[in-house]
């Protein structure tokens, strides 16, 4: 009878601790390098902290924004190194996009809003409603609606469908829009005409949204916004959430996440 071969050649060799760890770091460093091209490159995910694009976007919704449509600016890139100015395979956006963009006060912070004017737009509010190029903007179906924004008041007003002008040959962008009042400086405007490389945005949610209106010095103040601002076209809802309840209690999870936002295209 033969004995079996417990030569070296046939046992496993074990595997250090040393091995095992550094195996651990090189999956851990090729996960960061992935999400990071993902992240600089191709889309990146944010939350909505505020109600100024309501109807279009919720308070606590998360959505995806593709960063290669306008082509990448240095905020493209994870903390926005000022390597280089301009736009790297830059894209006009279109009129009517939802984007987001680096505040124009302070960069470090994330705004997200409508573009209403590209540059040569004449762009004027006059008794709340929307003119441009000399045409008032149509507003369709008007109907009651009511929201809540994120410190839970209760916003009555008329929603409609705005009917914003297309750009580059694209078609008309039907979208709604929140109305509360028709008075206040908001909506009773100067002319603006959008100079050369910059945007005019606007908040879907027209009576509670600090945008180019605004024109000042205030903190607040949005103003024109540079093209290179612009970090990328707001694409999908993929979550959405109340909150409206403390985290540990689990038991409420279900109830608020909004199920009939979930992968929702944003128009």
């Amino acid at each position: 009878m033969s004995r079996p071969d417990h030569s070296p050649a046939t046992q496993d060799t074990p595997v250090s601790a040393a091995q095992t760890v550094l195996e651990y770091l090189r999956t851990l460093v090729s996960v960061v390098l992935v999400v990071l091209v993902v992240r600089t490159f191709l889309f990146e995910s944010f939350v909505i902290p505020s109600g100024s694009m309501i109807p279009t976007l919720q308070v606590g919704d998360y959505i995806w924004v593709s960063k290669y449509t306008y082509g990448y600016s240095r905020f493209s890139l994870p903390f926005s190194p000022d390597l280089f100015s301009g736009r790297i395979w830059g894209a006009e956006p279109h009129r009517g996009d939802v984007v987001v963009f680096r505040f124009t006060k302070d960069t470090s912070i994330d705004y997200v809003k409508r573009i209403i004017g590209l540059p040569g737009d004449h762009v004027q509010v006059t008794d709340g409603h929307l003119y441009l190029n000399g045409q008032r903007v149509p507003c369709l179906d008007p109907h009651p609606y009511v929201a809540r924004d994120e410190t839970n008041t209760a916003l009555e007003g008329e929603a409609c469908a705005e009917q914003v002008p297309g750009s580059a040959g694209a078609g008309t962008v039907s979208h709604e829009i929140l109305k509360l009042t028709d008075d206040g400086p908001q909506n009773s405007t100067p002319d603006y005409v959008v100079p050369q490389g910059y945007f005019f945005a606007m908040g879907d949610n027209r009576d509670d949204s600090a945008d180019s209106r605004f024109m000042g010095d205030g903190p607040k103040d949005l103003g024109f916004v540079p093209m290179e601002n612009l970090v990328g076209k707001a694409q999908r809802v993929f979550f959405s959430v109340t909150a409206e309840h403390p985290l540990w209690q689990v038991w409420y999870w279900p109830a608020e996440i909004r199920w009939n936002r979930l992968m929702r295209g944003i128009q």
